[in-house]
């Protein structure tokens, strides 16, 4: 069984087992589940296939699902459109000619998206490129999370300093949250770059240092950060919230930029902007030990 095949058959268990059979619509079926989620000749009977086809698929044989059958696969375990997108992901992975592995290539913004997240003074901004690689941060998001440019250059990621980094458990308030969230992120995008190494270095990397990511990773769910909210306790203006929204980079499919805003008017807007007035001083006050 290949790796990838092995990735596709690990999904679909545990994908399975998460699916609530009171939703599913089948029959009454007055047998005792022994486990959680539904069987898999339940699963094939809601995709409409057989059940020695599914338990195939399950297994990590080599087989080629047609597009209606990975449709109805993902209609069956429910899965949202992250999950859907890692299931196609898999399945061309295990279906696909093999692709000869390139050089590893650096990632860099060019220089006029530096110059744009400069100029975004009271936004926290920030370009996430493979593997959450922080590629770029203007001077607010620094003080607000990290200086990830003062790092060497292997440890900035935002999924490693999320974490590894003890400060980063301090700064979340929903630190199991967000730390979830970028496990899953990073899930996500293993199975479309089933080859890159660097990533599979850092997963090894996590997976050997945290024992939160080794659990979370072996539960196989998946998530793409596109918008959402994060509470923070900082050190030196208090409790902050933010909401976050994810863009695109036209003609890089690779990065995103990450802005963060708050709500007109509201505590965290005031400490923000506290926060912002501190780091157009040359020194940024520190907090009292």
């Amino acid at each position: 069984m290949t790796a990838s095949n092995r990735e596709l058959a690990d999904f679909l268990r545990r994908a399975r087992a998460q699916c609530d059979p009171a939703r599913a619509g089948l029959p009454p079926d007055t047998r005792v589940r022994r486990v959680p989620g539904l069987r898999r000749e339940e699963v094939a009977r809601l995709a409409g296939v057989s059940a020695d086809y599914y338990a195939r698929l399950e297994q990590g044989r080599h087989i080629t699902p047609s597009p209606a059958v990975v449709e109805a696969l993902a209609q069956a375990l429910e899965l949202d459109a992250a999950g859907r997108a890692h299931l196609n992901d898999l399945i061309g992975t295990t279906t696909a000619v093999p692709r000869r592995r390139r050089p590893p290539t650096v990632q860099r913004l060019r220089p006029g998206l530096h110059q744009l997240l400069d100029s975004m003074g009271d936004t926290p901004a920030l370009v996430l490129g493979r593997r959450a690689d922080v590629l770029g941060i203007n001077r607010i998001a620094k003080a607000l999370f990290t200086d990830f440019d003062a790092l060497p250059p292997a440890q900035r990621n935002y999924t490693r300093w999320l974490l590894l980094d003890p400060e980063a458990r301090t700064l979340f308030v929903d630190w199991d949250l967000q730390a979830r969230a970028a496990v899953e992120s990073l899930r996500l995008e293993v199975g479309r770059t089933p080859d890159d190494q660097a990533t599979q270095d850092l997963v090894t990397e996590l997976r050997e240092n945290s024992a939160e990511f080794d659990r979370w990773w072996q539960q196989h769910r998946v998530h793409q950060r596109t918008h959402g909210s994060k509470r923070l306790l900082h050190p030196l203006v208090g409790e902050v919230t933010v909401q976050y929204e994810t863009l695109a980079l036209p003609g890089d499919t690779e990065a995103a930029v990450f802005l963060y805003s708050t709500e007109a008017g509201s505590p965290s807007r005031h400490a923000l902007d506290l926060l912002t007035s501190w780091t157009l001083t040359p020194a940024v006050p520190r907090s009292e030990s």
